[in-house]
C-alpha cells in the first residue's frame, strides 16, 4: 500500500447530551409524523444539549474519554482543531475554550467552518501539520445544531441533533494513516443551506431576530440532488486515489444526514450497505459531529479493527465535501 500521510489514531472518544427529543415528541410541536421522519430521513430521534451545554462542553467530554482511550495525558497534546458550525462564540474559537477546560495553554487550537465535512477537513489538515507539530492532535467535530433551529419549520426541526466526536492523531512509523484524502468546495451553492444573520453580512438586529434569519434554512430538494451526486464522487474518488478496488473496504463511515443518501453513495462507490455503518436513527444529523461519533461507535463495538481500510464521505453546507480511505 502507498501512504498518502502515516499518522496512527491513539484513541477515539464520543459525547451525546443526556436530553433525548423522539419523533413522537415532534408530532407534538409541528405537523409531522414518526412515519413521515423515518422513511424521508432514517431518523427516530436525536439528543438535545441543555441551555447550560455549548460545543466546547460536549467536546470537553469526549476529549475525555478520547485521551483515556489513548493512553494519554491532556498536556501531551500538541494542537486542537475543532469542525463546527455551532460555536460557543463567534471569537474566541471553540478550540480555544476546549483548550482552556483540558488547561493546556499554549499550543495551536483553532476552529475548522466547514459545516457536516468539518471533522474529514480538520482530520486532513490535523495529518499534513502532525510532523511539523511532533505530538498528538485532537480533532473534533461538534455541532448543536438545536440551538440554531427554527422549530417552527417542519422541513429542518426534524433532521438536527447535537453531539461532538474526538479522535487523537498521533506520528507512527507504522503502515497506518490516510492512502487518500480529498476535500473541495463549491461557494456558488452556498445559498442553498446557509444560516442568513448573525455575520458581517447580516448582523443581527431586531428584525433578524424576529423573521428567524438566525437558524438553519435549507432547500432541501435541491441539497439532496446535489448531496447524492457530491458524496459519491467524493468517496469514488477517495477510493481510486488509494490504490485499493472498493471490496478491499472493510468499513465505510457516512455523514449521517439522510438514510437515502448514504444509500446512494454505497451504490455509487460499490461499496455494500453491510460494510457501512448506519447510526443516524438515534442521533440525527449533528452536522460535523456525526461521522467522529459513528467512527468512534463502530471502533467500541469492535466493527472497526487495527489494520482495518476505513472509507469516509461527508458533504455540507458551502457546499463542502470530503472523503478518506484510512488504515486504522
Amino acid at each position: 500500500m502507498k501512504f498518502f500521510r502515516r499518522f496512527k489514531i491513539l484513541g477515539t472518544g464520543s459525547f451525546l447530551p443526556e436530553k433525548v427529543l423522539t419523533n413522537h415528541d415532534l408530532e407534538k410541536m409541528v405537523d409531522t409524523t414518526d412515519e413521515w421522519i423515518k422513511t424521508r430521513t432514517g431518523i427516530e430521534k436525536r439528543h438535545v444539549a441543555s441551555e447550560l451545554q455549548a460545543a466546547s462542553d460536549l467536546v470537553r467530554e469526549a476529549a475525555k474519554e478520547a485521551l483515556k482511550n489513548a493512553g494519554i495525558a491532556a498536556t501531551a497534546l500538541g494542537a486542537i482543531i475543532v469542525g463546527t458550525i455551532s460555536p460557543d462564540t463567534m471569537f474566541p474559537s471553540t478550540a480555544c475554550w476546549v483548550q482552556k477546560d483540558l488547561e493546556i495553554p499554549g499550543i495551536p487550537a483553532f476552529d475548522i467552518s466547514a459545516a457536516c465535512s468539518g471533522f474529514l477537513y480538520g482530520m486532513d489538515i490535523g495529518s499534513a501539520i502532525l510532523p511539523a507539530i511532533g505530538k498528538p492532535i485532537l480533532v473534533a467535530g461538534v455541532d448543536v445544531l438545536t440551538k440554531i433551529t427554527n422549530w417552527e419549520d417542519r422541513g429542518t426541526c426534524v433532521l438536527f441533533g447535537d453531539g461532538a466526536g474526538v479522535a487523537i492523531l498521533a506520528p507512527t512509523d507504522e503502515d497506518k494513516g490516510y492512502l487518500s484524502s480529498i476535500i473541495g468546495a463549491d461557494g456558488s451553492l452556498g445559498e442553498l443551506l446557509v444560516q442568513p444573520a448573525g455575520g458581517s453580512r447580516m448582523p443581527a438586529t431586531h428584525e433578524t431576530v424576529d423573521r428567524k434569519l438566525h437558524t438553519v434554512h435549507m432547500k432541501g430538494n435541491e441539497i439532496f440532488k446535489h448531496a447524492v451526486r457530491t458524496m459519491g464522487d467524493a468517496a469514488v474518488a477517495a477510493i481510486e486515489e488509494s490504490g485499493i478496488p472498493p471490496d478491499d473496504i472493510d468499513m465505510f463511515v457516512p455523514h449521517q444526514a439522510n438514510n437515502r443518501i448514504i444509500e446512494a453513495t454505497c451504490k455509487r462507490a460499490k461499496v455494500p450497505l453491510s460494510k457501512t455503518h448506519i447510526t443516524i436513527s438515534w442521533h440525527g444529523n449533528m452536522s460535523a459531529g456525526t461521522i467522529p461519533i459513528a467512527f468512534h461507535d463502530a471502533v467500541s463495538k469492535g466493527l472497526i479493527k487495527r489494520g482495518d481500510k476505513v472509507l469516509f464521505a461527508a458533504f455540507g453546507g458551502g457546499f463542502t465535501w470530503g472523503a478518506s480511505v484510512l488504515v486504522f
